[in-house]
């Protein structure tokens, strides 16, 4: 990135008053000819192009990394060796009171729209939208976002990598598409559309069309790579094709989120270094940061709650397991890092540095604490499945012992105590709106050509939301009134750009509130009042009486931030009055903010599974061409009761698969090898139902039946399997516990092979395995 030495750190407002709230689209451009009969009669003098933006309008960078806390990086005082992070603040400014939802959905949402996250349908993830307008995981036409006004204005808009802000029942190829990135504003787009994506083998997305990894995680492929070479490709035909125009792109990876993959050499780079744990790194941490000066020198070190294991506490035949698992993530991190400085050096590259606004978001919550006791498998913890770290410490040896973790063959997180010290010095992490360590993350910006490099911190209180105001007000551009026929809702967010001109200016923003499934806190003017909510992430199960928990029943517990930077002493005892005034200030937030119920994001998750968003249909014709469906728009074949009736002509011997859903962490798959029919039900790892058939079916048309009869409907419950062939019992066993959820966040359904990651280690060696003979005829109904 280039730095001109010699300019002062010019302000980056707008350098004339904003115009009015414009409609968009504007109106197309007049003809300035007058036609006659013929040409020889006719005036041809067309009018120049209407000019919206200023001749200098800055491209502009948005990188969001996830599930990553501000302990982590080395910008900042981490161990995670972070260059292009430090790149990036020194050749401009750091932001040390950002903050974000403590979720990812909510975060992207809000970030993207400028509205405060539950006002944009986002209270939770888009796996758990429910009815209420503040969970509905829909993002409202009344709440353009940012690529949508900066597209109007002639920016060319691009996004990359992890999205999830789409329903999850609209994801498949199908679509419909009006809520995929190209239907809120982003030209092109490539990455995945759910929560979480395997680096090695992902469910992708190109614009709308669902494409396949260019190569395999055996020839070398990654996904934090595929993103960056993707998004370099993009800014090369940008250069080459649409020069005259700005662009905006937005860079959000699928890292840090689990599962945590990364090639062994990455994670080699760390061996050693957290051999002493994470309570000792939290001290490290804690004084580092406050010599590099991004947290105040009487910052307190918050203390270890109470349910996260002490590092002496653990068994010491098992901290290798949970040393590797933090080389592994620390090595993902550095991974991703090192990513984003391949786009910033094609940036440099291509001439665009100079003038391109860099915003370098440190996560998009907290560290994850979803790994609880440390995990090879990250969704039992989603679908509420207890396990020992002795558990998946038996399974890794079978697989290779520990040089498998970061590998395609497990779906490996850290112990909840690495994503506490990740969030040194704070006592929050994701999915804890009320703590911070949940809501505050990093965050640098650089504009070579209007911002001089300054390491004094801005310590101003800002939100995720203030991003698009922001750059709005940067670039001259007043929010619109009417945005393609649909009158706008205000802008929450508060910009911030006073603060990148002045590092001592008065903070702008007085109130915000935060809320991710009955975890809350507000903020006014240096105060924030907080209650933890009825659930902590690290905790395996659901608390007892989580089902009749109400808001009432919560303690709240007062802080006086700016005096106690890290939320280490609650002073409520001490001002009741003060924090009845906040309690009351939070319940008007959440009422203006469509955010009630509080806690509404539990509906579905914990409350009601049976009503997470799912197809409505009951039956399903599919066939051969029928892949890469995500879980979730899929028939529920893993928790429900179904009969899968195939109807194929088999040659002799007859191997492949026949239908496969979820991956090599969690599923279930039917296929068939050296004739024998075999149907597997993998239970994250931890637990796998065989059946088999006797005797090798023999060459020739076949019907075979599948039917699955679900015990009951408590959450404990398991399956009966029974298979069929031409109406005889050739199989049948007990699936003991099923995954109440789902198995994948990202891979699905395929039909007649395994693409993505393949079910049964019996054929991982031969995926896609694809099935040898010819289907006719699958169908699938619900019993």
């Amino acid at each position: 990135m280039t730095v001109d030495d010699n300019r002062t750190a010019a302000s980056v407002k707008a350098k004339a008053p904003l115009p009015a709230a414009p409609i968009l689209p504007f109106p197309p451009k007049p003809s300035g000819s007058v036609a006659g009969i013929t040409m020889q009669q006719s005036t041809y003098s067309p009018l120049p192009h209407r000019q919206s933006l200023p001749d200098d309008a800055p491209n502009i960078l948005i990188v969001l990394i996830d599930d990553a806390g501000p302990g982590l990086p080395s910008a900042f005082g981490g161990e995670v060796n972070t260059p292009t992070l430090e790149r990036v603040h020194g050749a401009g400014i750091g932001f040390n009171r950002f903050h974000t939802t403590a979720m990812c959905s909510p975060t992207r949402a809000s970030l993207l729209t400028g509205r405060n996250h539950h006002r944009v349908g986002a209270g939770q993830i888009a796996e758990f939208a429910n009815d209420w307008d503040g969970y509905s995981g829909l993002i409202p036409r009344d709440a353009a976002t940012l690529p949508e006004i900066l597209k109007h204005y002639g920016y060319a808009t691009s996004a990359f990598g992890k999205w999830h802000n789409t329903p999850t029942t609209e994801t498949s190829a199908a679509g419909p598409y009006d809520n995929w990135p190209t239907g809120l504003g982003f030209e092109y787009f490539y990455g995945f559309l759910a929560g979480e994506a395997s680096q090695y083998e992902p469910n992708l997305v190109r614009n709308t069309t669902s494409v396949l990894p260019p190569k395999s995680a055996e020839e070398g492929y990654h996904l934090s790579e595929d993103l960056a070479d993707d998004a370099i490709s993009w800014l090369r035909r940008h250069k080459t094709l649409r020069q005259d125009s700005p662009f905006m792109m937005y860079w959000a990876s699928g890292a840090i989120h689990g599962p945590h993959h990364v090639p062994k050499e990455w994670a080699d780079k760390y061996a050693g270094k957290f051999d002493d744990g994470w309570d000792a790194y939290r001290e490290r941490v804690h004084t580092r940061a406050i010599e590099k000066g991004w947290i105040p020198a009487d910052t307190v070190l918050t203390e270890r709650d109470e349910a996260l294991d002490a590092w002496d506490a653990i068994p010491e035949d098992e901290k290798p397991f949970q040393r590797r698992l933090m080389e592994v993530a620390a090595g993902f991190a550095e991974h991703v890092d090192h990513q984003v400085g391949r786009l910033l050096d094609e940036v440099d590259a291509l001439g665009f540095g100079d003038n391109t606004l860099v915003l370098y978001i440190w996560g998009d919550n907290g560290s994850s604490a979803e790994g609880q006791g440390g995990t090879i498998s990250e969704l039992l913890a989603q679908n509420g499945i207890p396990s020992t770290a002795r558990q998946h410490i038996d399974v890794l040896d079978q697989l290779g012992g520990l040089d498998v973790l970061g590998s395609p063959a497990t779906d490996n997180m850290y112990h909840a105590a690495w994503a506490w010290a990740g969030s040194t010095p704070y006592k929050g992490m994701k999915l804890l709106a009320s703590h911070l360590g949940g809501t505050r993350n990093p965050m640098a910006i650089s504009w070579p050509a209007r911002i001089a490099p300054d390491d004094r911190v801005r310590s101003q209180f800002h939100h995720c939301n203030d991003v698009m105001p922001t750059i709005l007000e940067i670039v001259g551009i007043t929010a619109p009134q009417i945005v393609n026929g649909v009158t706008q809702k205000a802008i929450d967010g508060t910009s911030f750009a006073y603060a990148i001109d002045d590092p001592d200016a008065d903070g702008q923003l007085h109130t915000q509130y935060f809320e991710i499934m009955g975890s809350r806190s507000i903020y006014n003017d240096g105060w924030m009042a907080s209650a933890r909510g009825p659930r902590l992430p690290w905790v395996p199960g659901l608390p007892p009486g989580i089902r009749t928990w109400t808001p009432e029943e919560d303690v709240w517990e007062l802080y006086d931030l700016e005096n106690d930077w890290s939320q280490s002493r609650d002073v409520a005892s001490e001002h009741p009055e003060r924090l009845k005034q906040l309690q009351d200030l939070f319940l008007v937030e959440s009422t203006k903010n469509d955010a009630l119920p509080i806690g509404g994001g539990l509906w579905v998750m914990v409350l009601h599974p049976e009503d997470r968003p799912q197809p409505h249909y009951t039956e399903w014709e599919m066939f051969d061409s029928t892949l890469r469906v995500p879980e979730s728009a899929a028939p529920t074949l893993g928790n429900r009761s179904n009969v899968v009736t195939i109807e194929a002509t088999l040659p002799e011997r007859a191997s492949g698969v026949l239908y496969k859903l979820g991956g090599g962490a969690g599923g279930l798959t039917l296929f068939l090898d050296e004739g024998v029919l075999r149907f597997e039900y993998n239970l994250f790892m931890m637990n796998r139902t065989k059946i088999a058939s006797e005797v090798a079916l023999p060459a020739g048309p076949v019907r075979i039946t599948v039917t699955t009869v679900r015990h009951s409907a408590a959450p404990d419950s398991g399956l009966d399997i029974e298979l069929r062939v031409d109406g005889e019992v050739v199989g049948f066993g007990v699936v003991p516990l099923l995954a109440g959820i789902g198995f994948t966040a990202n891979d699905g359904l395929d039909i007649g092979r395994a693409l993505g990651s393949p079910v049964s280690l019996d054929y991982r060696d031969r995926a896609p395995f694809p099935f040898t003979g010819s289907l006719e005829r699958v169908h699938i109904a619900y019993s």
